[in-house]
């Protein structure tokens, strides 16, 4: 039977292997971790409001009764094209007949890699884990200082990028600050604490309608997040980040920084010898297929795909159609069919702000506030992997909307020596 490799277990790669569940091929599917993320919520778990099995699950697991596939975890490191094989971490190669490329985008800091150390970005499991560990030490740090100026260094937030992940992440910290940490510590008060949101262009939510990027400031302001728009950052230190305004340079002390601005393809695409566009995402053709090599697909965050002359955005709900389309093509080239073009299907974009506020665009309707965020809890928990990961997402909400406490509050680690400060090179 044919064989197929899909390369990545996240939206689209799920898709595509479900698709192909009762065909007669041979799937082999390779993803660097063993787990499928849900990723839209793990913002939730680097701010402590979620556990990770709450939007995780093993790929194994979720792909047991499909008897035709193979889950291999390993880190692809080459594609010959040519040969038609990929090579794995260990040089392992191993054959394909039709190759679906999944493999996603990862953080981009616009030439600046000095600054991820300094401003991790949020992508896997890991970064949400170093992210909630920099969050919850700022206080504890705060706790023991003595000097105000580097208290307050501490107790500043920073937030860059306004895109969904930017304004989700600022909404849910100005919580943690005002009402979740209420009343813990004795030295200092998280109410105090200060979210700065930076964004470069003139504002949030940039790929949202005008209106309802206006909206979204408004709730933003009204919880407390401190939203800096127009401003270019042009350094990240330890204790400070720099940009420029109309005003000029800008100086903002703070101590925790996170960076939401910008994502880049996988390097695989460069693999692959195809052309790339500027933010390196391979330029598909109409059926998702590369030039030159009708077997090979590339969706998801590392296609750069057009859907009745529009680019396709970089989501979830596109990736799942990528996925499910390519494994089609796929059955059409063997049974010696012509293939379709890929048609995306808008269903709507959601944003969550903070407690009851969110903005929301389903079709030509747009609704904001408190009746947004019923509907984007009402959609995260319907997408989610399995029934536990609901129950489990649900029952902690649940916790949270009525006490304000969050459940995933753990720092891992200690301060003998093993949990160093940010600045002094904490993973």
């Amino acid at each position: 039977m044919p064989h197929v490799i899909i390369i990545g277990g996240g939206f689209g790669g799920l898709a595509a292997a479900r698709t192909l569940a009762s065909a007669d091929v041979q799937v082999t599917l390779l993803d660097r971790s063993n787990h499928h993320l849900f990723q839209p919520l793990l913002y939730q778990v680097a701010t402590a409001g979620l556990s990770a099995p709450a939007i995780s699950a093993p790929i194994r697991s979720i792909l047991a009764d499909q008897r035709n596939l193979t889950s291999l975890m390993a880190a692809v490191s080459a594609i010959d094209v040519t040969r038609k094989v990929v090579v794995l971490e260990d040089a392992t190669e191993i054959s394909y007949d039709y190759l679906i490329v999944a493999a996603g985008s990862t953080h981009s800091y616009f030439g600046r890699d000095d600054w991820a150390a300094l401003a991790p970005g949020l992508k896997t499991l890991e970064d949400a884990f170093n992210i909630r560990r920099r969050i919850l030490m700022a206080f504890e740090y705060a706790e023991r200082e003595t000097d105000k100026a580097k208290r307050l260094e501490w107790l500043t937030f920073t937030v860059i990028g306004a895109g969904a992940t930017g304004v989700e992440m600022a909404g849910t910290l100005i919580e943690i600050a005002r009402h979740t940490l209420k009343g813990e510590f004795r030295r200092i008060d998280p109410h105090e604490a200060r979210v700065v949101l930076l964004e470069g262009s003139e504002r949030v939510l940039g790929a949202y309608p005008p209106d309802l990027s206006a909206k979204a400031q408004i709730q933003l302001s009204k919880l407390g997040v401190d939203v800096r728009t127009g401003c270019r950052v042009t350094d990240i230190a330890v204790d400070a980040v720099r940009y420029v305004n109309r005003d000029g340079e800008q100086r903002l002390a703070s101590r925790t920084v996170i960076w939401s601005a910008g994502v880049a393809a996988s390097p695989l695409g460069r693999a692959l010898q195809v052309p790339l566009d500027r933010a390196g995402r391979v330029i598909v053709q109409g059926d998702l297929s590369i030039p030159d090599h009708p077997e090979v697909f590339v969706i998801g965050d590392l296609a750069a795909a057009v859907s009745e002359g529009k680019p396709v955005p970089g989501v979830s709900p596109a990736a799942k159609q990528m996925g499910r389309l390519a494994a089609l093509n796929i059955l059409s080239r063997i049974a010696g069919k012509a293939t379709d073009s890929f048609v995306y299907r808008d269903y709507g974009s959601l944003a969550t702000i903070g407690r009851k506020a969110a903005v929301a665009q389903v079709g030509k309707f747009k609704f904001s506030g408190y009746p947004a965020w019923l509907f984007w809890l009402f959609v995260h928990v319907y997408f989610l992997i399995g029934f536990r990961n609901r129950l489990l997402v649900m029952s902690d909400w649940a916790w949270a909307y009525l006490t304000f406490k969050r459940s995933a509050r753990v720092i891992s680690g200690s301060v003998d020596g093993k949990l160093a400060k940010p600045d002094e090179g904490a993973p």
